[in-house]
């Protein structure tokens, strides 16, 4: 008896599955043709014309000009220069969209002719050289991609539609300063939150959604050694902080071997030291610049209190008497937590998504670094809204294994693939997470 069954669901999942292909070539045709005709010159527009961090005000205009032209509400400079716009679609879940639009502080290298040659003065007044180093103006590209999508498209879904552009994601900073700013009670809040990130560690076009993690946490950490300074040719009437910060850098070292799980992720990395002025000079301290990246609270826990505890005895080792112990400061805005996507609705959205790509369009492929996202604080478990986060490729199959790296000055991505996968996969999802709700059968008649 199951054989018979098992052939007419098979039937059955083949028209589906037929009319899913038939669907996803109409959305792949129209987005093609979009591409060509309007998103291409907007995705160059913003390569050549990156803003740094918190300073993204005319990324955010054309952005918000963009969306209000396709019928979106559209209000500006929430959290300073973000970007939401709004289109109620019925009733269903509310979902959000976002993109992030900010640059970063490079001298672009890349060879293309729309290469960057922007200058920009940054928070501090200083003026600087700035680039899309990292992707994000494909991200905007596939905002208004799918805004237009999604809007044409009114009649195939149900509920509220929330995009956002969001300012300084590479200073982790501008997800916290929108919903400071009322991102959830001035605007519908959303019961779904959706973002992707270009990856120049990917074959151009394929997408992969990460069941779990999708980005690690992060931590911005200093670390102060403090001792006595002196000649450099008397080093024994100093307590030497270089001599500290040496030896601690490389005690850190252990942290990740020897204190967490090898089945947990962690990274303890010295990205910086400063100290002294000149070569016969034993300074009096010397900083050290962290970054710390776990996936969970417990890993964070055991990384943080092991630099106090390597720092500290180190510099007790040392000679360090005790009102010269070393200061250990995680810079609050400096920190995120991990990007971890909700478990059932990201496999309801990769299913979406096969069905209507193909599985040939689709990859898995293990995580090589622990990068941060703000985005994890759109979707923190006590705010009850589910995260997805995915890549999508931006380097053609070939050049992978010897593409420049992100926030690199000669980065660069192979723009319609990567753009157009983006709009599709997005909008996919965002249509499976707000399916129109089937007509009620139609009463007998007599």
């Amino acid at each position: 008896m199951t054989r018979p069954r098992a052939v007419v669901l098979g039937f059955a999942g083949f028209g589906i599955a037929a009319a899913a292909a038939r669907a996803d070539d109409a959305l792949r045709s129209a987005v093609l043709a979009d591409y060509r005709s309007a998103l291409a010159p907007l995705f160059e527009h913003f390569h050549r014309n990156p803003e740094l961090s918190f300073r993204e005000f005319k990324t955010a205009e054309r952005l918000a000009s963009e969306l209000r032209a396709l019928g979106y509400q559209v209000t500006e400079k929430v959290g300073g220069a973000g970007v939401v716009a709004v289109l109620r679609n019925g009733d269903g879940p509310t979902v959000m969209l976002r993109a992030d639009m900010d640059g970063l502080p490079i001298q672009e290298r890349s060879g293309l002719a729309y290469a960057s040659t922007a200058r920009q003065t940054d928070a501090a007044g200083v003026e600087q050289p700035v680039m899309h180093a990292c992707g994000h103006d494909v991200h905007i590209t596939a905002l208004v991609g799918s805004a237009r999508q999604l809007m044409l498209r009114r009649g195939e879904w149900s509920g509220t539609l929330v995009l956002i552009g969001q300012p300084a994601e590479e200073k982790v900073g501008g997800a916290r300063a929108m919903l400071a700013d009322g991102l959830y009670t001035r605007f519908p809040k959303p019961d779904y939150a959706l973002a992707f990130h270009v990856s120049a560690e990917l074959p151009s076009g394929r997408v992969e959604v990460p069941l779990d993690a999708a980005y690690a946490g992060a931590d911005t950490v200093e670390v102060v050694m403090r001792g006595f300074g002196g000649h450099g040719a008397s080093p024994h009437k100093t307590i030497d902080p270089v001599v500290m910060a040496a030896q601690t850098v490389m005690s850190l070292q252990t942290l990740v071997s020897r204190t967490i799980s090898p089945h947990r992720p962690g990274v303890v990395t010295v990205g910086a030291i400063h100290g002294g002025v000149r070569h016969n000079i034993i300074p009096d301290e010397v900083r050290m610049l962290l970054t710390v990246r776990s996936e969970d609270p417990e890993t964070r826990k055991t990384l943080l209190e092991g630099i106090e505890r390597v720092a500290a005895g180190t510099a007790k080792a040392l000679g360090a008497p005790p009102d010269r112990m070393p200061i250990v400061t995680v810079e609050p805005d400096g920190t995120t937590p991990p990007t971890v996507n909700h478990h059932a609705t990201a496999l309801r959205v990769r299913d979406a998504m096969t069905r209507a790509m193909g599985e040939a369009r689709m990859i898995d492929k293990p995580r090589e670094g622990m990068g941060a996202e703000d985005f994890a604080y759109f979707v923190q478990p006590d705010l009850g809204v589910k995260g997805v986060y995915f890549q999508v490729g931006g380097t053609p199959e070939k050049d992978v294994p010897s593409a420049p790296s992100h926030h690199s000055a000669e980065f660069k991505i192979e723009p319609e693939p990567a753009v157009t996968s983006g709009v599709e996969a997005t909008v996919v999802a965002a249509m499976a997470m707000m399916p129109k709700a089937a007509p009620p059968p139609a009463l007998p008649t007599k």
